[in-house]
Order: structure tokens, then C-alpha cells, then sequence
């Protein structure tokens, strides 16, 4: 009973803060509209709004900085030293945004601090990754290496989830003028409130890395991922980049329906919660797949299936564009997508050795996300306004989950890492 707790704890440990990283995601682009209007009141909603999701997109710029340094210092003094710190500086970032004065009241320095909020976010989340999926691989049993780490893709659903209850419960408790006038600060100010619990779970974890493990230095870390692993660390940026264009597919989807389809704003919450609740299940599916059978099979599988998919499954969308039908086929393509990107983590961790783990995964994912995920919205929106063509951003979808599954095949064919395979403590997490 007592190792079935432990193995609770160190899940608990790992996973709050990606749910706290995702939620915080969710929460900024939910509120986008307001915290424009707060931070800058140029006198044109459109540039105002276009203002907001540019600051949204520096806090990108910083992913794979924090995935460097953070990533460096895992690999050195351990994933637990690097989770407590992360934790504390998604903490502070959402602190920031949620107690930040407007420009009404401090001028040009609050979009400049709201900024910074958002570089300090980016930063922490681009160590998060790395070291917790290092620590929930390195503490899972053999067997279930790939469900250990497809929490990782889950509790991003679990972030959502949470972030669309509090937009429903905002909006059953306050009238639209107190949401807009203070009450959309207070989901930052919670997400901040709850890091300090992550904190306490986190500082109790047992260590998975030895002294013995370690290369000499950070330096020495940073310098042998870049000069003996280049080609790989590509490969896995490109293998992350269809998973992060499909994700940015459904977080756009949202905003197509009620721009194009005019439903109503309320939409982009109930949808988000129902996608949710599909890609918990389905990422955790696409682990224990991986664990029983091959990884890439399994997600190559997945991904191919979604490219044939999507087409007729919006062709039916445009003829029959009803918040329900909506819902459903997003819900179908959200659990494939799920699926793959679940069983896609037991390939990552295992192409890199003990000693680099942290750095390579999170820098790998964490330049996927920036360079693939920060544009992807913009590329779809240019590629619509352009062509006239409700379909010609699903071209761009597909084309890049083809041309990034071919990574698939290549680190198919590269061997595993051997340096200690797998050394771990506990029983496992998952």
C-alpha cells in the first residue's frame, strides 16, 4: 500500500506543474480580449488585440532558453532541485499578471511587465518538460516507461479542462463588467496560489539522478548535446512539430467557428472542456500502446489516420456547421491526435542518454513548440484571409503532420541510448 502511494506522489509531483503550465496557456488566450484592453488602450481593438497576442508569442521566445539552462542544470544537480525551481517561476509569472496595474495606471511599464511575466512563463515551461519527463521515465517501472510519460500530454488536457471550469464559473458569479473590470485576474492569482502546494508535493519526490551520472559541468552538458547530437535534436524537432501544429489546430478551431460560423462566444469554452475530456483518456491509451507494442508504429499509425481524416471530416463541418456536429468531429480527430502525441513520449526520453535527458528532450520539444507552434496560428490565418479558402489552412495541417511523421523513420533506425538504461529508483509512477 505504501509503494502504491509513492507511486501516486511522484505522478502528483510531476504532473501538476504541466497542468499548471497548460492552464495558465489556456487562461492568457481565453482573456487575450480583456488583457488587451487593460495593457493597451491604443483606441483600436484590432491593434490592441494584435498587441496582446504578440506579447502571448514572446513568452515562446524564451521556451527554448529556459529548456537550455534549466534543462543543463537537471542533467547536473538532479530533475527534483529543477522541478522545485520551475515551479516557483510559473508562480511568479502568473502573480504578475494577475496583480499588474494597467496602463491607465502606470503607463508604458505595465505592457512592458506583462512582458516580462510572460518570458518568465515561457522560460519556466520550457524547463518543465524536460526534467519532469526525465523523472516520471527514470522513476517508472520498465514496463510502463511510455504510460509514465504520456501524462505529460494528459495533464495538458487536465490544464484545459480546469481553465474552461473557471471561465464557466467566472461567468456564472459575475456580471460581464466585473469580469472585465477585475475578475478575469483572479484564475492567475489561483494558478499562482496553487504552485506553492506543487512546491511542497515536489520537494518530497526521491531523486532519480547519481553523481555518477553526470557529466563534469553544465557547460560540458550544453556543449556534448550540441556537438554529438545535432541531427538528432532536429529529428525531434520535427517530430514535435505535428503534434504542435494538430494541437494549434484545435486551440484555432475555436476561434474559426466563432469568427466564421458565428457561434457563440461561449462556445470556446464548452468545446475546450469536451476536448479535454477526449485527450485525457486517449494520451494515456497512446502510452500504454506504446508500452506493448512499438512506439513508432503506434504513433505513426495515429497520425496517418488523422491526415486521412481530416478533410472529409471538415468538408462535413462546412456542410453541416452546427455547434454539436462541431463538437464531435473535433472530439474524434482531438482523440487520434491524443493518441499519437501520447505514444510519441517513449521515443523522446529513450533517443537521449541519463546524462543529457533533460537537456535533449526539453530543448528538442521546446523548439518545436516555439518555432512551429508560435507561427502556427498566423500561418493559418494568412493562409485563410489569402485564399478565400476555409479548407487551405487543413492543407497546411496535414502537409506538416506528413513531412514531420518522416522523422519517425529516421529515429526509427537510430539505436537507443544505452548509458543507463534504464537506472531507476521506486516502483514506478504509473
Amino acid at each position: 500500500m505504501q509503494g502504491q502511494s509513492r507511486k501516486i506522489h511522484n505522478l502528483v509531483a510531476a504532473t501538476i506543474g504541466n497542468t499548471l503550465e497548460f492552464y495558465d496557456f489556456t487562461v492568457y488566450a481565453a482573456f487575450s480580449t480583456i488583457i488587451s484592453q487593460v495593457y493597451f488602450p491604443v483606441g483600436n481593438p484590432g491593434l490592441a488585440l494584435l498587441l496582446s497576442t504578440i506579447i502571448f508569442g514572446i513568452g515562446f521566445l524564451s521556451r527554448p532558453i529556459g529548456a537550455v539552462v534549466m534543462g543543463a542544470f537537471a542533467d547536473q544537480y538532479g530533475r527534483k532541485r529543477a522541478m522545485t525551481l520551475t515551479i516557483w517561476l510559473m508562480a511568479l509569472g502568473s502573480l504578475m499578471i494577475g496583480v499588474l496595474p494597467g496602463y491607465a495606471t502606470i503607463g508604458l511599464t505595465a505592457p512592458i511587465l506583462l512582458t516580462v511575466a510572460r518570458l518568465i512563463q515561457g522560460f519556466s515551461t520550457g524547463g518543465e518538460m524536460g526534467s519532469t519527463t526525465a523523472f516520471l521515465v527514470e522513476s517508472s517501472a520498465q514496463d510502463r516507461i511510455g504510460l509514465a510519460a504520456s501524462w505529460q500530454i494528459a495533464t495538458q488536457q487536465v490544464g484545459t479542462i480546469i481553465s474552461g471550469i473557471c471561465g464557466i464559473a467566472l461567468g456564472l458569479t459575475m456580471s460581464s463588467a466585473q469580469i472585465a473590470g477585475w475578475g478575469w485576474r483572479l484564475p492567475f492569482i489561483f494558478g499562482a496560489i496553487i504552485a506553492p502546494v506543487g512546491f511542497w508535493i515536489r520537494r518530497n519526490v526521491d531523486e532519480t539522478l547519481q553523481p555518477s551520472q553526470t557529466l563534469r559541468s553544465m557547460g560540458a552538458t550544453i556543449r556534448h548535446i550540441f556537438t554529438h547530437m545535432p541531427g538528432r535534436i532536429c529529428l525531434c524537432v520535427l517530430l514535435t512539430a505535428g503534434g504542435t501544429i494538430s494541437q494549434y489546430f484545435f486551440l484555432y478551431g475555436t476561434i474559426f467557428a466563432i469568427h466564421d460560423f458565428h457561434f457563440p462566444e461561449t462556445f470556446s469554452i464548452s468545446i475546450n472542456i469536451a476536448l479535454g475530456l477526449v485527450g485525457f483518456p486517449a494520451a494515456l491509451l497512446g502510452g500504454y500502446l506504446s508500452d506493448h507494442y512499438n512506439p513508432y508504429v503506434i504513433t505513426l499509425s495515429a497520425r496517418l489516420v488523422l491526415c486521412v481524416l481530416f478533410f472529409p471530416a471538415f468538408m462535413f463541418l462546412l456542410a453541416y456547421p452546427s455547434p454539436f456536429v462541431f463538437t464531435v468531429v473535433l472530439m474524434v480527430l482531438m482523440a487520434l491526435h491524443a493518441l499519437a502525441s501520447g505514444a510519441s513520449l517513449r521515443v523522446l526520453p529513450d533517443l537521449f542518454p541519463m546524462s543529457v535527458r533533460t537537456l535533449g528532450t526539453g530543448l528538442s520539444y521546446s523548439l518545436g513548440v516555439t518555432i512551429f507552434g508560435g507561427t502556427a496560428q498566423p500561418i493559418f490565418t494568412l493562409l485563410i484571409s489569402r485564399t478565400g479558402n476555409n479548407l487551405s489552412w487543413i492543407y497546411f495541417v496535414v502537409g506538416m503532420l506528413l513531412v514531420s511523421s518522416l522523422s519517425l523513420v529516421f529515429l526509427w533506425r537510430m539505436p537507443a541510448t544505452q548509458e543507463g538504461e534504464h537506472e531507476r529508483v521506486g516502483q514506478g509512477v504509473s
